[in-house]
């Protein structure tokens, strides 16, 4: 079977098909296509979902949902909290070369916009008094902010009804530095 499709490949690009003729009388402005480039961003996710890592050149960002340091509705971390925290502090630790480390809170969609902001801003300034002690880099100043519910992740419905699994992910504590290389 393959070497048929072979031959029929290498007949098919060998023997190119004329292009047509127009009407008579067409006529028509050519265009070029112009689209634009894209990065693709490779994003590198946890197995329990809870944790990812993307980078765009040497700008990283580790992402931690909050369920996993927050209770529902609060901006005190958890203990288990404190024990993740750790490991991004190492990671940035290892691979940052200094400058500003934004921490950036978001929430799902339920709730106002003015709650979600100020949710958003105060867990992201927990999550920065943690590491601040933690992240041991020269240089390095801190800023957080809370986003609310404003850059989701993921869409928090789909077709109009909610999607739990989504929402979870946009439940979030970014923590953006730039890494040495």
């Amino acid at each position: 079977m393959f070497r048929s499709l072979s031959a029929a490949l290498v007949l098919a690009l060998a023997s190119p098909t004329p292009a047509p003729e127009p009407p008579a009388g067409a006529t028509g402005v050519v265009e070029d296509l112009v689209l634009p480039v894209e990065d693709i961003i490779g994003e590198v996710e946890s197995m329990d979902g809870t944790e990812s890592e993307t980078k765009q050149g040497r700008q990283v960002t580790l992402a931690v949902t909050s369920d996993v340091l927050f209770a529902l509705d609060k901006w005190r971390l958890t203990a288990k909290a404190r024990q993740r925290l750790e490991q991004v502090a190492a990671k940035v630790d290892a691979e940052s070369a200094g400058g500003v480390v934004r921490i950036e809170g978001h929430t799902d969609d339920q709730g106002t916009d003015a709650y979600n902001r100020t949710l958003s801003r105060r867990r992201a300034q927990a999550v920065q008094q943690a590491v601040r002690g933690l992240i041991t880099v020269p240089g390095v100043t801190f800023q957080a902010t809370g986003y609310g519910e404003s850059r989701p992740k993921l869409p928090n419905l789909v077709q109009g009804k909610p999607v739990a699994a989504n929402r979870a992910k946009n439940r979030r504590v970014e923590i953006v530095f730039t890494a040495k290389r």
